[in-house]
């Protein structure tokens, strides 16, 4: 990649597009395509197609799409599932026919069955159901895995590459409990019962389930990462991922920590606790040389930290 090339990041402003951003800024690439909601529709075709022919990206790093827990992808299957398979169409296509070098989809660690063994190799895709509770975007993002190796095939063209980060958490997450993911969305709920003098916490589930937690900004490194590599011929999808997990019960002790929440914490067992682990085996990406940075505990204080200086931003959630 040189630093002219045309890199189009659509959802920029979100997790994982944002921190894109930040790590090409950086690094000194200077012509970063970015197009705002209200500027450019990813679920319409139309629109998709023209941005594509006025602008001939050169990269592209699809990062849009719906997302959230497991309150909206239980309320809201529908939109999770036609959105994404929208956005991904349209993208996909119009980067075909525009000649774009590579794309970056990002698939998620929910595509795995909810039976699955520990640590997760992306060999293990396909082999069983997804948990129901995210069933809709699971296959949403299952297809659009399935439509980069189809385009890959048919054209004989590895152009199109799926990497799979487990659960990302960093600064410009959603932070609504009601529609973010659980890292995020408790440090919000901690923040507030400190606000409030709330002396106890009450938490979905049980706390067991385990979860693995990616720094947003080691996502974007693996992905600037992928895009420059000159392997002719990748083994794909990419797991993203640390090689380390937490239960949740963990996660809300270490959060309650940073906030300095000295309330009880209860858990309500009658709620869903999801898929009991994921945690991904990474070994593909390690073997081609890439590692994460960031330590847990350090991204978690930065994102606690992003969310302070943000506060008014969210003060509405």
């Amino acid at each position: 990649m040189k630093k002219s090339d045309k890199i189009f990041i659509a959802g920029h402003t979100g997790l994982i597009g944002s921190a894109i951003v930040r790590y090409l800024q950086n690094e000194g690439y200077l012509n970063l395509l970015l197009a705002n909601h209200a500027d450019l529709e990813l679920t319409d075709s139309v629109a998709v197609t023209q941005f594509f022919k006025e602008y001939s990206p050169d990269y592209v790093v699809l990062a849009a799409g719906k997302v959230g827990g497991i309150v909206e992808n239980q309320s809201l299957p529908a939109d999770f599932m036609s959105i994404n398979l929208a956005i991904q169409l349209n993208v996909l296509k119009a980067a075909h026919q525009f000649g774009v070098r590579k794309l970056i989809l990002f698939g998620s660690s929910c595509m795995y069955p909810r039976e699955c063994a520990q640590p997760m190799p992306e060999t293990a895709l396909l082999s069983g159901y997804p948990e129901s509770t995210s069933l809709a975007y699971a296959i949403a993002k299952l297809a659009g895995m399935q439509m980069c190796h189809a385009f890959n095939q048919q054209y004989g063209e590895q152009r199109f590459i799926t990497v799979i980060p487990n659960s990302a958490f960093g600064p410009c997450d959603n932070f609504d409990p009601n529609s973010g993911h659980v890292l995020a969305s408790l440090i919000m709920r901690f923040h507030e019962a400190k606000k409030t003098g709330a002396k106890s916490l009450r938490l979905w589930g049980s706390g067991k389930p385990r979860r693995e937690f990616v720094y947003v900004d080691d996502i974007a490194d693996a992905c600037m990462f992928v895009l420059q590599l000159k392997t002719p011929k990748l083994s794909l999808p990419l797991n993203i991922g640390v090689d380390s997990d937490m239960s949740i019960k963990e996660l809300a002790d270490k959060i309650a920590k940073i906030v300095k929440y000295e309330g009880i914490i209860e858990w309500d067992r009658s709620k869903p606790d999801g898929t009991p682990r994921k945690l991904l085996d990474s070994s593909r990406m390690r073997s081609l040389g890439w590692k994460h940075k960031v330590n847990f505990n350090d991204g978690l204080l930065n994102t606690y930290q992003w969310y302070l200086q943000n506060i008014k931003e969210n003060s509405n959630q």
